[in-house]
């Protein structure tokens, strides 16, 4: 399971490391691809085929459909760790998440998401002044 929040840089040629503590639930390779809310989506292998699998099944029909496979696939990259624990994000990865500095790259259950540290500040505050609100809403998803 991939969890916890930690802090990192990108470094002048968009380099980033991957905390250790995620490194293993990652594995040796993983992909990378655009997110929603602005930022990365980081998946091991096993979940990116799996998640390949679902998107490959939508109706090529639907326009919103046909958006989302678009967005992933567009965007995603295989990587691989560097002996210093880091992965190279492209310019078009970068830019999708606003990413110049500093950045944020948090465990979330079966992925790693990598945020902006000013966009996830600002995303943490909001969400949390809603968080009881959405908790109470969760029985309606059988949580």
């Amino acid at each position: 399971m991939l969890l916890g929040e930690y802090q990192h840089s990108v470094d002048e040629k968009g380099r980033l490391t991957i905390p250790s503590r995620l490194r293993e639930g990652l594995g040796e390779r993983f992909v990378v691809t655009k997110g929603l809310d602005s930022c990365l989506f980081v998946y091991p292998l096993a979940e990116w085929n799996a998640l390949e699998t679902k998107l490959r099944a939508l109706p090529l029909t639907r326009p919103e459909a046909r958006s989302v496979v678009r967005l992933f696939f567009s965007g995603a990259i295989e990587c691989e760790l560097d002996r210093q624990g880091r992965i190279l994000l492209p310019p078009n990865l970068r830019s999708h998440a606003r990413l110049v500095k500093d950045a944020y790259i948090i465990g979330v259950s079966n992925r790693v998401e990598i945020w902006d540290k000013e966009t996830w500040e600002e995303y943490s505050q909001q969400a949390a002044a809603s968080f009881e609100q959405a908790a109470a809403h969760l029985d309606d998803l059988g949580i």
